[in-house]
């Protein structure tokens, strides 16, 4: 005997679905989405409870004239090194770019179905569907080939995180499992009987080796990869207790615990702030913590700030120290930090070359509300809507030429590949404005006029892409990437209306065509 069940948007939009009690609640589901025109992440009770997809109907209790709530699932634009994944609403996924680095998903494209999330490694992708099995693809040795070892591990995922070369993924059960790059934490068979009830794990992405610190529901931490690189935190495990939440330098192999009395435990490369022994006494009733590549700076619950770590890297904040009262947030670059005050001000310091210097802009830089930043340069955002910029002159942090029409700006992404490092600002009207280094995206005449209307923009090492509200999707930068974007034969799987694509002459490319509707 079949059931009817209502399923609706969050716009109000339903239709009634008829099906077995035993059918499973993916099997609605999916009905549903094809019904509704509409990808579907998830289904949820009128008493909020959120439906488990292999359970089925009747096991969920869900009877004939009930009615559920639709989750719609949301476009992703995630980006390796040098290629791009786009997950569409209808659960497809489309990648282009170098081949290499995860720009060709052809191999696995039929398995590219019913995606909830995408995670990236330099090289490599990995894609979690709504059953909670994984798809990866780019770089075999850097997480995308899963060994058939693993692959059968790979069931009831829930999240994955990334290092720079390897994928770790958490089960519902809190188990967790990896593959990849030993040497970067793709192998964490030491620490299997530990990794029970994690809840979040962190990364550290280091050139020649990194790791992985698992915090677990009881607040232990448990941690693996190269030890240099923050793999081995035998030396604090006994302080690394009741702990919320973990930072790592962005190189060096260093984290920064923080536990649930706003103490910090550190470990790793004591030079790239594994130690923080001589600030120990000030981490207290510590809320955030932001790192450059090889220093930390803490804000404290009083609104101060404190630094450790290489101090070319803004390690040291002496000179400003006092400057540094009434933090509520930090950004950094590679080398260098930058605090903004609750009254809208700006205070820097780090490498001068790389936006630890701000004098020449100070004077502009009152009612910032946030803070954007490449390698070796910072972009902010002020209430008005207006850009200022600092650091490496031709890695973003000279905006003059384009200062006219950075208004109205709500949003910033950077590309950041060494000393080539670009900006792109999104303003309140959908139009994008560029700067920086030209061969990361920092020029984008050649597509000016098909970015309108654009929803988000990501950025790679050194290229951008930008989603438009009617599905397109429009990719400037590096020429040797552009040429690899995705053709109209290979946008047409899978999506209702025909898209097309240009290549420019700079080398960018230009694709359109909406996948199926975002409403919701």
């Amino acid at each position: 005997m079949s059931i009817s069940i209502a399923v609706a948007l969050l716009s109000g939009r339903s239709r009634v679905i008829t099906a077995h009690p035993d059918s499973t609640v993916d099997d609605l589901r999916l009905q549903a989405q094809l019904s509704l025109k509409v990808g579907l992440e998830r289904l949820v009770t009128e008493t909020g409870v959120i439906l488990q997809g292999k359970s089925t109907l009747r096991a969920s209790h869900v009877q004939s004239g009930a009615t559920l709530t639709a989750h719609v699932r949301q476009s992703q634009l995630v980006s390796s090194a040098l290629a791009f994944a786009l997950l569409r609403s209808d659960g497809t996924v489309v990648s282009w770019g170098n081949a290499v680095d995860g720009g060709d998903s052809s191999a696995v494209q039929d398995e590219l179905k019913d995606v909830n999330q995408i995670q990236s490694t330099l090289h490599a992708f990995a894609a979690i569907r709504s059953d909670g099995s994984v798809v990866a693809w780019g770089k075999m040795d850097d997480g995308g080939l899963v060994p058939s070892a693993v692959g059968a591990e790979l069931v009831n995922v829930t999240a994955i995180q990334a290092s720079s070369r390897a994928f770790a993924a958490i089960k519902a059960d809190g188990s967790v499992v990896t593959w990849g790059n030993p040497r970067y934490g793709g192998d964490c068979r030491a620490q299997k009987e530990h990794l029970k009830e994690v809840t979040q794990i962190q990364a550290s992405r280091d050139t020649f080796g990194a790791s992985f610190a698992a915090v677990r529901a009881d607040g232990r931490v448990v941690t693996w990869g190269v030890a240099d690189a923050g793999g081995d935190s035998s030396a604090v495990q006994e302080q690394l207790r009741q702990v919320q939440r973990i930072q790592a330098t962005r190189f060096g192999g260093s984290y920064a615990a923080i536990r649930a009395d706003g103490t910090v435990v550190t470990w790793g490369n004591r030079a790239s702030g594994g130690d923080s022994s001589g600030v120990q006494a000030q981490l207290y009733e510590v809320e955030h913590i932001q790192a450059t590549e090889s220093a930390f700076a803490a804000i404290r619950k009083d609104g101060c700030v404190v630094t450790w770590g290489n101090p070319h890297d803004g390690g040291d904040s002496t000179e400003v120290q006092d400057q540094l009262m009434d933090v509520t947030h930090v950004q950094a670059t590679s080398h260098a930090f930058a605090a903004i005050r609750a009254d809208g001000s700006v205070v820097t310091w780090g490498s001068e070359s790389c936006g630890g210097d701000s004098s020449e802009v100070q004077d502009q830089l009152y009612g910032v509300t946030m803070i954007q930043a490449a390698s070796l340069a910072f972009a902010a955002i002020r209430r008005d809507g207006s850009v200022v910029t600092w650091g490496t002159p031709d890695a973003g942090g000279d905006s003059r030429h384009v200062q006219e029409q950075l208004k109205n700006v709500t949003g910033i992404q950077a590309s950041r590949e060494g000393v080539r490092c670009a900006f792109a600002a999104l303003r309140a009207d959908g139009s994008v404005v560029t700067w920086g280094d030209p061969s990361s995206g920092g020029y984008c005449r050649m597509v000016g006029d098909q970015l309108f209307d654009v929803q988000e923009i990501q950025g790679t090492e050194n290229c951008f892409a930008a989603i438009r509200g009617d599905g397109g999707v429009v990719t400037w930068g590096n020429g040797d990437f552009a040429p690899d974007g995705p053709t109209a034969e290979e946008l047409l799987q899978d999506v209702q209306q025909v898209p097309t694509s240009t290549i420019g002459s700079d080398g960018s490319v230009v694709t359109w065509g909406r996948p199926l509707s975002s409403e919701g």
